[in-house]
């Protein structure tokens, strides 16, 4: 089944996509001749489809790179490159965004053609722009509303002590009360939807730590290839070249079949908060539920019956804080766990014995581990939680029920029977089912952990 519409259906753009085309053809962009751009039989408003039979490996698309609209290309790159020490943020977006606030509202855009195809942003529904109320009710447990507040909260400050100080020494070219807080939110929840990142090139000698600090790209908007929606088993993706960027078929599509990117193995909670549409249960392959380090806790705390068993579970805290982030989370996917190591290492620190726990200190960690990554990661799979050792079984199956509780009301059939009543359900509202689709896939895996960790 197709991911739910991420766009509105529209009826007045056959000939804003003509133009479009016409524009592709003069930047140089290359469109197979098996494909088409449509609105008709996708899974949302423009999609690709195939006009004929399609092999695996065919190129179905080449942008140039020049076509691309980012920090380097739009018209008013010199600047942003000029500035660009007064634009650094967190986010590392900034010049993007001011870019696309210039390009959006200039009428002599080059751009124009294709960002009159951008959805009206009104019109975009991720849960930044849901009320708090509603965040909290519908998406209670799912880890949405603090991501959300974490975004509104960066979003506000980025613009209050960057965007607005530089587009006031640049009056000629933006303008507060057109380029305001409110454009300024919906395009960060645009570039969330539509931009794309280049992969960073993995070097030989980069060890993991390495390779996660280097800085990401930047982002950038991609022209027809930001039209292709996604689903978790795609059947094309984006390959990026020095000189143009390429969508290529990765398995035979049939005459009538749509063209599906993927936007990376994403769960339904990250295409909710990122993308604003979820898919359908069980369709998601990557759907996963977090179950935070502090439940691990909670659950490792109430086998606590004096003093000194109290101290030495702060003792091993303590240390276990110093390796795992206090905010942290382990998380499990369909197969089991996919934050292996770190569940590894949590249970070791939070069932040692006494004893165990002062050689640990005494040698300063711990010594060399005979258990390899490949026997780690069977341990957590599925098949390997049943034979876990009873207490660590009982540490994941407690933090699991106390990550149930969470959701409010924790229970996974009321949401089943939700889910199975097709009455029911043609009464709730967009939001209603996105968020039902999260709740009930993440409280799924909860479930069946619970079933695998049972004594």
């Amino acid at each position: 089944m197709a991911a739910e519409a991420k766009r509105l259906k529209v009826d007045d753009g056959l000939g804003r996509l003509q133009d479009f085309l016409q524009w592709c053809d003069k930047v140089g962009l290359v469109l197979s001749k098996k494909v088409c751009v449509t609105t008709e039989g996708t899974a949302a408003d423009y999609g690709m489809v195939a006009k004929e039979d399609i092999e695996e490996g065919e190129v179905l698309f080449t942008i140039p790179r020049s076509a691309l609209l980012d920090q380097e290309t739009t018209n008013v790159s010199a600047l942003l490159k000029k500035e660009k020490s007064s634009l650094e943020s967190s986010s590392g977006w900034v010049p993007l965004l001011l870019a696309l606030l210039y390009e959006s509202t200039s009428s002599q855009s080059h751009w124009k053609p294709y960002l009159s195809l951008w959805p009206d942003f009104k019109a975009l529904d991720h849960p930044m722009f849901w009320s708090k109320e509603e965040r909290d009710k519908l998406l209670k447990g799912t880890g949405i509303p603090e991501a959300v507040a974490k975004d509104l909260s960066n979003i506000q400050r980025e613009y209050r002590d960057i965007v607005l100080p530089f587009m006031t020494r640049h009056p000629e070219l933006w303008n507060p009360h057109t380029h305001t807080l409110e454009l300024y939110t919906q395009l960060v929840a645009f570039i969330m939807a539509y931009s794309f990142q280049e992969p960073q090139e993995e070097e030989e000698d980069d060890d993991d730590e390495e390779q996660e600090n280097k800085a990401s790209s930047p982002p950038m908007m991609v022209p027809m290839a930001d039209m292709l929606n996604h689903i978790s088993s795609h059947n094309a993706n984006l390959e990026f070249n020095p000189d143009s960027l390429k969508m290529v078929s990765l398995r035979a599509i049939r005459k009538g079949e749509e063209v599906f990117n993927t936007y990376g193995q994403m769960a339904n909670w990250q295409l909710l908060h990122m993308y604003g549409f979820t898919e359908p249960y069980p369709d998601n392959s990557n759907d996963t539920a977090d179950i935070p380090i502090s439940c691990l806790y909670q659950a490792a705390k109430q086998d606590i019956q004096s003093d000194a068993e109290q101290q030495l579970f702060d003792e091993r805290l303590e240390v276990l804080c110093q390796l795992m982030q206090e905010n942290g989370a382990v998380v499990f996917g369909k197969r089991g766990c996919l934050t292996e190591s770190e569940l590894h290492a949590a249970l070791k620190l939070l069932c040692m014995s006494q004893d165990e726990f002062s050689e640990f200190k005494d040698n300063e960690g711990w010594e060399e581990d005979d258990e390899d990554d490949e026997k780690i990661s069977q341990a957590f799979s599925n098949e390997g939680l049943p034979d876990l050792k009873a207490s660590w079984k009982r540490l994941i199956h407690e933090a699991a029920r106390l990550t149930l509780r969470s959701y409010g009301d924790g229970e996974v059939e009321s949401d089943r029977l939700l889910m199975e009543d097709e009455a029911a359900r043609k009464g709730l509202s967009s939001r209603q089912w996105r968020a039902l689709q999260v709740r009930f896939g993440q409280k799924m895996i909860l479930h069946r952990l619970l079933e695998l960790t049972a004594s």
